[in-house]
């Protein structure tokens, strides 16, 4: 699995959005037009997403950049890698 296909399994589960996860592309919203991405759910998916890749992410590097769309997350992930 590629490293945007584990950001879109991770924020799937964690949301719990199901298959609406799939139609996301590089520009889909996600920080403001998910209500399922709460401050709670942030802290999750990136416990999941350090946890199945190996990645540590301090918590002075995230903020709502990080979340702005899907892009934006996978490019933050792949820094990381």
């Amino acid at each position: 699995m590629n490293t945007k296909e584990t950001v879109r399994s991770v924020l799937a589960a964690t949301l719990q959005v199901g298959e609406r996860a799939n139609n996301w592309d590089e520009n889909t919203k996600l920080l403001g037009a998910l209500p399922e991405l709460d401050s709670m759910a942030v802290v999750t998916v990136l416990t999941e997403l350090e946890e199945r890749l190996g990645i540590e992410v301090p918590d002075d590097e995230i903020s709502a950049d990080t979340f702005e769309t899907f892009g934006a997350l996978v490019r933050f992930v792949e820094s990381k890698l």
